[in-house]
């Protein structure tokens, strides 16, 4: 896998180094950055889920040394590690509890496994509150001094910034977007995580829009997905919306009104100035009429339910770090804790 950064050469960085980890369920990627965010290492390996975290911590270790030792550079050179990885965790403890992907990690202290391996202080992070902060950080919310950012996949992730701190919580559970209420009714849709009723996550992520639309073309709906109702995907979903299906374009619009609901009650409580939209499933983002008409969705449904007084200072965008936003926003939520740790 490759890095969509610039990678600097280690002249032109600017110490302290950071490293960033972002566990994801198919890769690791690791990222060398320095004080200004700029990336001058870059390293990606399979996470190898089913032979669990101390062997792919180990083997994170490894891929660090060489890259470290590729630049003449030594673990000593490193102030401080991010680590992000997906919930459900206990931050304050180091501890791994229950990722939902990641069935042989439970339970595990992954925080003083790292530590020991690489000899460096480690913070710990959500995976998407990671991606959030290197968007904050470095990319669209650079200008901005708080931030929230939806990450739209198999679930919907999310991370909050206010006054450039990321919100975690008390139960390590800060800024789980995909779990705000967004349909009360009793026979409201039931989420991919936990089974919670009326989720964002349940109309609002790829699992969702793709279980909703095996349900309509079972029952008959008319859209070219119908002649192979098995193999629908968000990415089929997004290709027959292209092709101008009816079907797929409500498809889409729904996901968009459902969106527009989590962020109005987002905004109306966070009042961030910025909401960003991460994640795969983008319809194409900006680079497609269609993902550019999601986005109007979205933002004409904010616009109908917010308040007068915050839709005029509020930006709804996509995202521009695409899958690098995890190992930046870890090394930044290092880097952070190491200027408040370390006098200047």
């Amino acid at each position: 896998m490759t890095c969509d950064q610039t990678i600097f050469p280690l002249d032109q960085c600017s110490r302290p180094f950071f490293l960033g980890v972002d566990v994801g369920g198919t890769n690791i990627k690791m990222g060398l950055v320095d004080d200004q965010g700029r990336t001058f290492g870059f390293e990606s390996i399979d996470t190898e889920e089913p032979k669990g975290p101390l062997a792919a911590m180990e083997r994170v270790g490894q891929t660090v040394e060489l890259m470290l030792r590729g630049l003449g550079l030594r673990n000593t050179d490193i102030a401080r590690v991010g680590l992000g990885t997906p919930g459900s965790q206990n931050i304050q403890k180091g501890m791994l509890l229950h990722p939902p992907n990641h069935p042989h990690w439970w339970d595990f202290p992954i925080v003083a496994t790292l530590e020991k391996i690489l000899g460096l202080p480690v913070s710990f992070v959500n995976d998407a509150n990671a991606a959030a902060f290197g968007e904050f950080w470095i990319g669209k919310g650079e200008k901005f001094s708080s931030m929230a950012m939806l990450t739209l996949g198999t679930g919907v992730g999310g991370g909050i910034i206010t006054d450039s701190h990321l919100v975690v919580g008390e139960n390590s559970f800060g800024a789980e977007c995909g779990h705000m209420i967004v349909d009360s009714a009793p026979n409201a849709r039931l989420c991919t995580w936990g089974g919670g009723k009326g989720h964002l996550e349940a109309y609002a992520s790829a699992s969702a829009i793709v279980a909703i639309a095996k349900e309509r073309l079972a029952k008959g709906a008319s859209s070219i997905l119908s002649s192979n109702q098995e193999q629908v995907t968000a990415r089929r979903i997004y290709e027959a919306a292209t092709q101008g299906d009816a079907f797929a374009l409500q498809i889409i619009d729904e996901t968009a009104f459902y969106l527009g609901v989590g962020i109005t009650s987002l905004v109306h409580i966070v009042d961030p100035g910025l909401v960003v939209l991460g994640g795969a499933m983008n319809f194409g983002g900006r680079q497609s009429p269609i993902g550019v008409r999601f986005l109007e969705r979205i933002r004409s449904t904010f616009l109908e339910l917010a308040f007068d007084s915050v839709t005029a200072g509020t930006t709804i965008d996509f995202a521009i770090l695409g899958g690098d936003a995890g190992f930046l926003g870890a090394a930044g939520i290092a880097r952070q804790t190491f200027h408040r740790t370390v006098p200047s």
